[in-house]
Parts: structure tokens; sequence; C-alpha cells
């Protein structure tokens, strides 16, 4: 048995209600405002200053490591000056005397080599550490912001869930009352349209979506819903403001 076609009358007046129930999803969105945005904003700021924080830790960690190993190498050529210097006393001739000597000079710049090394890294860690400083400082006061966020938006959330939840089944009833074709090209336009209207109602003689005016004998095909009418200027489907009284 061949399916029962739908009069136009009732697939209008099912885009109408549909557009009604996402006009109240599109203002509980609304209501969130910028929040969802700005808390995933903080998300990934908090999480790359982490990331730094972290990176610059692990450089000052492997720089105190190379001072270590510095000072460790000053205190072998500081050794092996002390013995060179004390093998100096027994030597025979001056060939060996001159070789000691310039060990113990190699030794000597190897430690003012160490000691300039050691500087530097200890002025990198002073600079790395006042950064740290600055970025933990900085981590503290968006962790603080983005929880802040969070709260109102979970708040925001936990007081419009049910609604929102509520809207959605009722809206996805609608969707299966309408045809493929229709429900994709009501969803198109909507996402098209700033505000988020696909089904407009015609006011005053003009297309409530764009505002601009209607042919009286468009306007008296729209008044009988005896076919589906989108506006010209803005591709919104247009109804009467009586699609209001008619039951679905």
């Amino acid at each position: 048995m061949a399916k029962k076609e739908i009069p136009v009358e009732q697939k209008l007046k099912a885009l109408y209600d549909l557009q009604k129930i996402m006009s109240e999803i599109d203002g509980i969105r609304t209501l969130r405002g910028e929040l969802p945005l700005e808390v995933e904003d903080l998300e990934a700021e908090v999480e790359g200053l982490s990331t730094r924080i972290a990176k610059y830790n692990d450089e000052i960690e492997e720089l105190e490591k190379a001072i270590a190993a510095k000072k460790n190498e000053i205190v072998e050529a500081k050794a092996a000056v002390e013995k060179y210097e004390e093998q100096q006393k027994g030597v025979r001739n001056n060939r060996e005397y001159d070789s000691l000597s310039k060990e113990i000079e190699f030794q000597g710049l190897e430690v003012q080599l160490c000691e300039k090394h050691i500087r530097e890294y200890t002025a990198q860690i002073a600079n790395k550490k006042a950064i740290l400083e600055e970025d933990k400082a900085k981590f503290d006061g968006r962790k603080t912001d983005l929880e802040t966020k969070k709260g109102e938006l979970d708040n925001i959330i936990s007081e419009t869930k049910s609604d929102e939840e509520g809207l959605r089944e009722t809206a996805a009833k609608l969707e299966e009352k309408i045809e493929p074709r229709l429900l994709s090209a009501f969803k198109r336009v909507r996402n098209n349209a700033k505000n988020g209207l696909a089904v407009v109602v015609v006011d005053r003689g003009a297309c409530s979506g764009c505002f601009n005016s209607i042919p009286p004998q468009r306007q008296l095909d729209i008044r009988l819903h005896k076919k589906v009418i989108v506006c010209e200027f803005c591709g919104r489907i247009m109804v009467d403001a009586s699609i209001e009284d008619i039951k679905a």
C-alpha cells in the first residue's frame, strides 16, 4: 500500500515547529555566550604554559648538571697541577721541567675555561629562572581564570541541560516527520543564516528574515499554505502567521 502523502500545510507546520524548537536551543547557546570558547582557549593556554614550565625546569636541571661536571673538572685539573708541581721538584733537566710547566699551564687554562663556562651557565640559569617565575605566575592566574570560567559554564549547563535535552528530543521527533529533501534544505538555510532562521513569518507584507517586500499574489500563495515558498532574496521558507493555529 502506497504511503499517504502528507499535505503541504502539515509539512510547513512541522518545519515551523522545528524552527521554534531550534530557536529555543539557539537561545540556550546564546545564554552560554562565549564561555565555551573562552574555556577552550584557557585550557590551551594553561597546557602550553605547563609544557613551557616543564621545558625550562628540564633545561635548568641540565645546566646545573653541566656546572657540577665543570666543577669536577676544575678539581681534577687542580689536582693535576699539584701533581706536576711536585714532580718538578725532582726533575733532572730543563726539558723535563719545561714539559711539566706546559702541563701546569694547560691545566690552568682548563680551570679558567671551566670557570668561564660555569659563569655562563649560572647566568643562563638566572635568566631562565626569572622567565620561569613569570610563567608560573601567569600559569597560576590562567588556571584560576579557567576554574572560574569552567564553574560558570558548568552552572549554566546544569541549569539548562534538561531543557536542552527535552528540546532536542522534540526536534528529533519533528525531523522524522519531514521529508529528507525539505529537512536538508532547512538545515542548509539555518547554517547559512546568522540568526539561525530558516522558516520565517511574513510580517506587514515583507519577509521577516531579510525584510524585503513580497508581491501581493505571492503573499496570497503563502497564506494558503498549498506549497513551499522561499524568499527570492534570502532563501528562507516563508509562512503566514496563521500557521501557528494549525494542528500538527
